[in-house]
């Protein structure tokens, strides 16, 4: 059996010895043939007791070898359908000018729709960044002997390879690109995928606003962090304006955290540590933070104006 290819040439398949074909008899065999590296018309040859070529003759004598052999055209399609990228930095997906840790996990996914010719080269991924007055973009290379580059190749017949990006990163505003393509050498997209971002390496953070406000059922907390490391100890206190704390909401409770913009899973409902309903009115909070045993520092931000000796106000409406 052999395939005679687009271009004309011949591409050796397998050659095997099947039981004597008795009277009567019809044999069925099998074999598998790959077409990743196939493209266009092409054609399967197969021919039983083909001459030998050691001897120069029919293996099995038989009065005629004319119905002997058959081929079967077929045609190999292209695979032309773009595979799916996809960029998160400590697993949320940033807005354009954010900022992020100064050592992010950047995890870049790519995602493929065949089923047999799997992402698993990392010449299918470039990532380039630039730093803000820098003239060109530097290149990650995935031999940096830092291993800032990981590759996770894809396995079949779920065709998803992962790179993760964990630079450690100075201080100043940063262009990242990042282009991909799958087996077939379908971009991603024409342009790749390209995201301004912010680093700050000191810790700090802005006001917490509270976010509707005023408010009737619940209110989510909106802040900004900078720094490596998320806080250690991070505590809201709500009271009354004559300082009676009624609410403590800590850490924990506000569900998943990381450095950049944050908004709260946690929704405050305007209740009490008991569980009792709050009376309408106007309601004082504060945020107290720490990071290795000391207060993180304020960062100004356009929520200062809304706050008086780092108190903020909140005005729930039933």
């Amino acid at each position: 059996t052999w395939i005679k290819d687009a271009n004309g040439d011949i591409i050796p398949l397998v050659n095997r010895r099947l039981m004597p074909l008795l009277k009567g008899e019809i044999i069925i065999d099998t074999f598998e043939v790959a077409t990743m590296n196939l493209l266009g018309q092409c054609f399967l040859f197969v021919e039983i007791n083909p001459i030998n070529k050691t001897t120069g003759y029919y293996d099995q004598l038989e009065l005629s070898h004319d119905n002997n052999s058959g081929d079967i055209p077929f045609f190999v399609k292209r695979d032309n359908e773009n595979p799916l990228l996809d960029v998160t930095f400590d697993g949320i997906h940033i807005l354009n000018g954010d900022i992020i840790s100064a050592r992010p996990e950047v995890r870049i996914t790519l995602r493929d729709e065949s089923k047999y010719m799997a992402i698993n080269d990392t010449t299918m991924f470039k990532v380039r960044v630039k730093a803000k007055g820098d003239d060109d973009y530097v290149n990650v290379s995935f031999s940096d002997v830092n291993n800032v580059l990981e590759f996770i190749p894809a396995q079949l017949p779920e065709n998803s390879a992962e790179v993760i990006y964990r630079p450690e990163l100075a201080d100043g505003e940063y262009n990242m690109l990042v282009y991909a393509n799958d087996a077939s050498r379908n971009k991603s997209g024409d342009n790749g995928y390209r995201i301004d971002f912010t680093v700050v390496n000191k810790s700090t953070i802005t006001q917490m606003m509270n976010w509707p406000n005023p408010f009737s059922d619940r209110t989510h907390f909106v802040f900004t962090l900078t720094g490596a490391s998320l806080p250690d100890y991070l505590k809201i206190q709500i009271m009354t304006i004559t300082g009676k704390i009624v609410r403590e909401i800590d850490m924990n409770e506000l569900g998943p955290l990381h450095i950049g913009r944050n908004i709260t899973e946690y929704a405050w409902d305007g209740r009490d540590e008991f569980g009792d309903q709050l009376a309408n009115g106007v309601y004082l909070y504060r945020v107290i933070t720490r990071l290795n045993g000391e207060s993180i520092e304020h960062r100004d931000s356009g929520a200062d104006k809304y706050f008086k000796k780092n108190f903020g106000k909140m005005y729930l409406m039933k």
